[in-house]
């Protein structure tokens, strides 16, 4: 149900982007960049394949209409989340708690949707469930 509604919700953010880019037709077509910071092992990492999956089944291809930048934090989670700010993405998406806080402190603008967090509320990630503010969602 977690997995579902992670889809849910960066389907939807990446949605918004894209419309707000539709509006402006005048505009060369740019492509999001989605930042993906995980706690996981490259070769352990069902967490975004499952999300990927989601964004493909709606139309969002990689190398065609959206660019991903995965890290895979093995315990750098700090590092990696300020190079992925570095880089600029249209939002990142932070795969377990350790991801989620170093993404947290990387960035105050940047959107941020988490994955895998057990009590965002309790951690201090957002105020509500029902009503995040800030930048971070999950």
């Amino acid at each position: 149900m977690r997995i579902g509604r992670a889809r849910l919700v960066v389907a939807l953010a990446l949605g918004l982007f894209a419309w707000s880019l539709s509006a402006q037709p005048q505009q060369p077509a740019r492509v999001p960049r989605v930042g993906v910071l995980s706690d996981e092992t490259p070769s352990l990492g069902t967490s975004f394949d499952l999300i990927a999956d989601g964004l493909r089944s709606l139309g969002w291809v990689e190398g065609q209409n959206i660019a991903f930048e995965r890290r895979y934090a093995e315990g750098k989670e700090e590092i990696l989340a300020t190079e992925l700010v570095g880089l600029q993405p249209d939002v990142i998406i932070a795969i377990g708690t350790a991801a989620t806080r170093a993404a947290k402190i990387a960035s105050e603008t940047i959107p941020i949707v988490f994955a895998r967090v057990s009590d965002p509320v309790g951690l201090g990630f957002v105020a509500r469930l029902c009503g995040p503010g800030g930048n971070l969602t999950g």
